[in-house]
């Protein structure tokens, strides 16, 4: 009887594949993990113990089939592996890397539960799909049918894309806009290459070209095209936008020289890293190199502001957050890599204003947690009489991302927002006020996760090509 391939967390500890030296790591952009061998991988797939109700499949999501792609690793069948996973989750490689798995899958692994550490399902579900691409098995789109209806899409974030890849393969034709000059939203210019190196994402854009989806780039539309014009050309119209408008500070001095915002700031640095000539870096007002840098925030843009200051060459990073390390919404892997690469972080503080023209220094008030408020989270409270001044050359503003007011940058009616200025969606078909008119992703969830964008994207395809097959029967 052949050995069962599974169950070996009793026996085989878990292990991440190998992380670069942090000396080394913070000279460059690379990411910092490194792939695992083939061994490796089936040998930490193994660990899984394909228990009867798998949590880290319930929350992810995506719902991705998590232990059969284990199981599959594990036995060696990797393109089948491959074959399942991209099959709920239309970008595998990137979740792999971007995903807060101690959040979501992992963190509700069962055997993380009982003591034995979880299966390090993102390192695998990388490799899986990274060695699909090595192998040749990623192949453009090729409809069985190409249809006649067109869908327009705003946005070529992930939603967007996701939404895209999903169309293209019923065969319907897909015309991406955007205002940037590269595809990928956050992925491309958001996210730095420490965590996600942009070949990767660069790769999945081209794929989607040559499968038939026609970009539209540096595209601002409501300037360069009517947001009607669009709905127009098209039998159906996505909203994938995203979230830009960064969350500001009330606080004296806040509009002096030196304190920038987080978006702008990273993504100088992808553009930097692209080879793009970028006259705000090169000036030095957008990069940290021998500066005293202070990022205000606690999420993964803050974490991502304070590694890149590193790699920049700041002379030295603190990370400013008002509760304490527990409460931090920010990944918990993110906040110990920053801590390695040499991240001060000063917890339990706020700002309360900034001192000079061109910024040398930061008011920081004391906080302690108070009681909870009705969220549950503890309310930081100001310490009196504990004020005291950091020093700071940059200071960059990580306090996440409110929508832009779409109705009117767009000047169309009808388009209903909630109070928080979100696009209403329904939450199945994403279906907005407008006829044929969908929106996902952070426009309508508020600033979020990639994964929940694909699956919105996913979700909301589905819905438009179930509305071209209904009115196919209605005009028979």
């Amino acid at each position: 009887m052949a050995e069962n391939p599974m169950l070996k967390f009793v026996s085989i500890e878990r292990d991440m594949p190998e992380k670069r030296n942090a000396e080394k790591r913070k000279e460059d952009f690379h990411e910092i993990y490194a792939e695992y061998a083939d061994a490796k991988a089936k040998e930490q797939a193994s660990r899984c113990s394909q228990c009867g109700v798998p949590y880290c499949q319930s929350h992810c999501p995506l719902h991705n089939n998590i232990p059969d792609w284990l199981k599959l690793t594990a036995e060696g069948r990797l393109q089948e592996a491959y074959e399942i996973s991209q099959a709920t989750n239309t970008f595998p490689e990137i979740c792999g890397r971007i995903c807060p798995q101690d959040r979501l899958c992992e963190g509700n692994c069962v055997i993380e539960q009982s003591g034995h550490g979880t299966v390090t399902i993102g390192s695998v579900e990388k490799y899986i799909t990274d060695t699909a691409w090595e192998k040749g098995w990623v192949q453009p789109l090729t409809p069985i049918t190409e249809r006649s209806e067109s869908v327009g899409i705003i946005g070529a974030g992930p939603g967007g894309l996701a939404a895209a890849d999903r169309l293209r393969r019923a065969g319907v034709q897909v015309t991406i806009y955007d205002r940037y000059d590269r595809a990928g939203g956050l992925l491309t210019y958001g996210i730095p290459g420490f965590k996600l190196e942009k070949d990767v994402v660069m790769r999945r854009n081209k794929l989607l070209e040559d499968g038939g989806v026609e970009f539209v780039l540096n595209c601002d539309v409501g300037v360069a095209i009517g947001f009607d014009d669009i709905r127009a050309k098209h039998d159906a119209v996505m909203i994938a936008t995203g979230v830009y408008k960064s969350r500001d500070l009330n606080a004296p001095g806040v509009g002096a020289g030196g304190i920038v915002k987080a978006i702008d700031y990273l993504t100088a640095s992808n553009r930097k890293s692209f080879g793009d000539d970028v006259p705000v870096f090169d000036s030095g007002e957008l990069n940290a190199e021998g500066k005293r840098v202070v990022v205000i925030g606690g999420g993964d843009t803050a974490m991502d502001c304070v590694r890149t200051a590193i790699r920049q060459g700041a002379e030295s990073v603190k990370c400013l957050y008002r509760r304490d390390r527990a409460n931090m919404p920010g990944s918990q892997r993110e906040v110990s890599n920053a801590e390695e690469e040499g991240v001060e972080f000063v917890w339990l503080s706020a700002p309360n204003g900034f001192v000079g023209d061109t910024v040398s220094g930061v008011k920081v008030q004391k906080m302690r947690l108070g009681a909870p408020d009705v969220t549950g989270r503890q309310v930081p409270e100001l310490i009196e009489g504990s004020d005291y001044t950091e020093d700071a050359d940059l200071v960059i503003k990580a306090l996440g991302f409110e929508p832009e007011d779409l109705p009117k940058l767009w000047d169309t009616d009808g388009l209903e927002v909630t109070r928080w200025g979100t696009v209403k969606a329904d939450f199945h078909t994403h279906a907005t006020t407008l006829d044929g008119v969908y929106a996902v992703g952070d426009i309508v969830r508020g600033a979020s996760l990639v994964v929940w964008a694909i699956r919105d994207g996913r979700e909301a395809a589905d819905a438009i090509l179930e509305r071209f097959a209904t009115s196919a029967i209605a005009a028979e």
